[in-house]
């Protein structure tokens, strides 16, 4: 017999909502087989079967669990063990953590990214409930919101933020807060301040709680500098589109910039180290960071499979998909030693990278831009152009170091 204990999954959270059995109380499995399925603060992640044998739930679909916990057992025969008699912590809500998972429960589990879209598409707790599902996701509120106003869920999620910024804005034109700082226009969601008694406030959603809490990390511990170089892009552009074909994936930037950085590793590697105190501990392999900023929060996946373009073309056409519905895995989002950001916005021409804690640094590159330059003859020629920054945690690199890397990175782009 083999307990299943929940896995520590990040270093953010204390507990985890078991959001879906992948195999049933008392059934089958097989070792490597997924079998449940866990909500943190920014992903969901599937626990796998450590053995082949039959599965016996110790904890409740719905409840949270801790890390540490029982999650179930898997026994040779189909009867179901004695019941736990071991030291390990309990699940969190264990009143309900009876084993017996497949006893209908009588209120839907609603996980935390639905439970963010309720509050922003203005969906009831009742018409979540009248879909007769065990677990709502944020889907399931899309589409009910959808249904209800014949519009396409983009649109209705737009429509609800627009009336988030109006409120917001109301209220300090109305110097209800008396105490609240100045709130300039551009920054009204990020400037208010948490938790606000004020009706129409926006409340953080998880996910960019969690954001917060990297970038406060951030800025109160790493003394970050920036270096930023000029690249020409063009040549770049007209490669990656025949790369497109050869690999058969789409290929852009962000790919060629991945493989591009990672290939820096044995060259450079204090640049995909972490500090410790006032040593430096160097990465075994480079783990690329690429961020996803889709209008539903901050994600950083990690490419780990460096090995090939193709492998990274593989994994960042996987991201754009789950980012869209928010739909990571808690191990696409660990173990990054340095990130990348591409700006997509036609009229950023400069970008200061976070740098991740953990990390030491994280590059930028801006959308490319149109630039007339003289050529050698003295006519006027056009070229294709893009700022590329390197932020990076001073204590650990100088701005000699950064601009030789930035430098090999371009040698290597156009290599």
């Amino acid at each position: 017999m083999a307990d299943i204990h929940v896995p520590k999954l990040n270093n953010n959270d204390t507990e985890y909502l078991i959001v879906e059995w992948l195999v049933g109380n008392g059934k089958p499995v097989i070792a490597g087989e997924p079998i449940a399925v866990l909500e943190t603060s920014k992903a969901t992640d599937e626990l796998e079967a450590g053995e082949t044998g039959y599965l016996h739930h110790a904890a409740a679909l719905g409840t949270l669990i801790a890390p540490g916990a029982l999650l179930a057992r898997i026994t040779a025969e189909a009867a179901p063990p004695p019941a736990p008699v071991s030291d390990a912590p309990e699940p969190v809500a264990s009143e309900d953590a009876s084993g017996q998972e497949d006893a209908p429960v009588a209120e839907p589990v609603v996980t935390a990214p639905a439970r963010a879209a309720m509050e922003e598409l203005g969906v009831s707790h009742a018409e979540v409930a009248s879909l007769g599902l065990a677990v709502i996701r944020r889907t399931d509120v899309e589409a009910l919101a959808s249904r209800r106003t014949g519009r396409t869920a983009a649109d209705v999620r737009e429509d609800a933020r627009e009336d988030v910024r109006e409120d917001v804005q109301g209220d300090v034109r109305g110097d209800v807060r008396e105490s609240a700082p100045e709130v300039v226009p551009g920054d009204v969601l990020e400037d208010v301040p948490e938790p606000v008694a004020v009706a129409g406030a926006h409340r953080l959603s998880r996910v960019q709680r969690a954001v917060a809490r990297a970038v406060t990390t951030s800025h109160g511990t790493i003394p970050a500098a920036y270096t930023v170089v000029r690249f020409e892009v063009g040549p770049l552009l007209e490669r990656a589109r025949g790369l497109s074909r050869e690999v058969r994936r789409p290929v852009g930037l962000a790919e060629l910039f991945v493989q591009a950085v990672a290939a820096l590793h044995p060259a450079f590697p204090l640049f995909f180290a972490s500090l410790d105190g006032d040593r430096a501990r160097p990465a075994d392999a480079p783990r690329v960071g690429v961020t996803f900023d889709m209008g539903e929060g901050l994600y950083v996946p990690v490419v780990h499979d460096t090995g090939s373009l193709k492998a990274i073309a593989d994994a960042l056409m996987r991201y754009r998909l789950a980012a869209t519905e928010g739909d990571f895995r808690e191990k696409d989002l660990t173990g990054a030693n340095i990130a990348v950001t591409l700006h997509t916005d036609a009229d950023v021409i400069l970008a200061i990278p976070l740098i991740f804690p953990g990390t030491v640094c994280a590059l930028a590159i801006t959308s490319p831009q149109p630039e007339l330059v003289l050529a050698e003859d003295g006519t006027v020629a056009a070229r294709t152009v893009a700022n590329i920054g390197l932020a990076y945690d001073h204590r650990l690199i100088n701005g000699r170091d950064a601009a030789l890397f930035l430098a090999a990175l371009r040698m290597e782009l156009h290599a």
